[in-house]
């Protein structure tokens, strides 16, 4: 067998949901995050680090799962011990890792976070290059891909050949199939080797995606315009004829929703925050594991809300942990914050 194939002592890491009609597919980059143990210092400041499993589109998919949904990741990682450990979380939460391949030659990727004094995040990212950056289009699982309910995605491997041209092949394969295809740019300016590349790259996908979500911070880098709260600005700039839903996620404010038909804003779930690292993604996971499910919410804004105030409360418990796949929440952890919520 070549260098991606999963055997060996591999095969028990696998695992396979079985579920096709609410499938959600993330695909893209797994890691692993270092994280300092106590927060408000910079990386040459922190005492130790504690070792946590990341990538925006892994932490989608064990999102998805956390709440009962049916998920899958499609990426690749180095044949290592990290490589295998990652391989193997996944499989622990129920997340379908078939589409896992092992690169004997580039190691996993690591990502040194570091926790600032409000909960936000800097990074410092070994990927020279990475495992996730050489997935090449032969080692897809096309069939895995193609029963994608949901296909999810960002933007980082967008930076790199080959993924990058494995990434198009994958959203081609997966809009033919009738995939909803599912975008979050997850803008690291770190990686990329300018901002002009890294605008050009993240818009060069944009109106293929049928859900966006983005930051306040994205819209800014993205239309060159200063103010993020600009209805006008995000329509005329950011919103395509094709678009079915573009998501934008105000942290702890909640987040404010544009479809073809309506558009308004749903309120946060106050909590008090320690990490915001996954805190996006555990929102992604809370909208997709919904949309997944009932696909008429998206012309429906009574069940959108009802959706995004799900998401919000997704978003809102990952904040209270550190780490962002071992904080992803359940269902039962995100009714219970809801009822609270629905009684205050």
């Amino acid at each position: 067998m070549g260098e991606n194939a999963i055997s060996g002592n591999l095969k028990n890491l696998t695992i396979d949901t079985g579920d096709s009609k609410t499938l959600v597919v993330c695909f893209g980059e797994m890691l692993i995050d270092f994280v300092p143990t106590v927060g408000g210092v910079s990386l040459a400041e922190a005492p130790a680090f504690k070792k946590s499993p990341g990538g925006a589109p892994a932490n989608v998919a064990v999102g998805v799962s956390r709440l009962g949904g049916s998920s899958a990741f499609v990426g690749k990682v180095g044949d290592d011990e990290f490589g295998r450990m990652l391989a193997e979380i996944l499989r622990l939460n129920n997340v379908d890792n078939s589409g896992m391949r092992f690169d004997h030659e580039a190691r996993t990727a690591l990502a040194f976070v570091t926790l600032r004094g409000d909960g936000e995040r800097e990074f410092l990212f070994f990927r020279h290059p990475s495992a996730d950056m050489r997935l090449l289009e032969s080692e897809l699982d096309k069939n895995l891909i193609q029963k994608a309910k949901i296909f999810h995605y960002g933007s980082i491997s967008m930076i790199e050949e080959p993924c990058r041209s494995t990434q198009l092949a994958a959203m081609k394969l997966a809009k033919a199939s009738g995939s909803l295809l599912s975008y979050d740019p997850n803008l690291r300016l770190p990686l990329w080797p300018s901002e002009e590349v890294a605008r050009k790259e993240i818009m060069s996908i944009w109106n293929l995606a049928d859900v966006i979500k983005i930051s306040e911070e994205e819209i800014t880098f993205l239309t060159g315009v200063g103010d993020p709260n600009d209805d006008e600005v995000v329509l005329q700039k950011l919103f395509h004829p094709n678009l079915k839903l573009l998501v934008v996620s105000e942290g702890p404010n909640g987040c404010r929703y544009y479809t073809q038909e309506f558009r308004g804003k749903v309120g946060g779930v106050k909590v008090k925050p320690v990490d915001t690292t996954g805190a996006g993604d555990a929102f992604v996971s809370g909208l997709l594991n919904s949309l997944a499910s009932d696909l008429t919410l998206l012309n429906d804004e009574k069940k959108l809300r009802e959706a995004l105030l799900f998401a919000n409360a997704c978003g809102a418990i990952t904040v209270t942990e550190r780490g962002a796949i071992p904080a992803m929440p359940t269902m039962n952890a995100v009714q219970d914050l809801l009822s609270s919520f629905s009684r205050s």
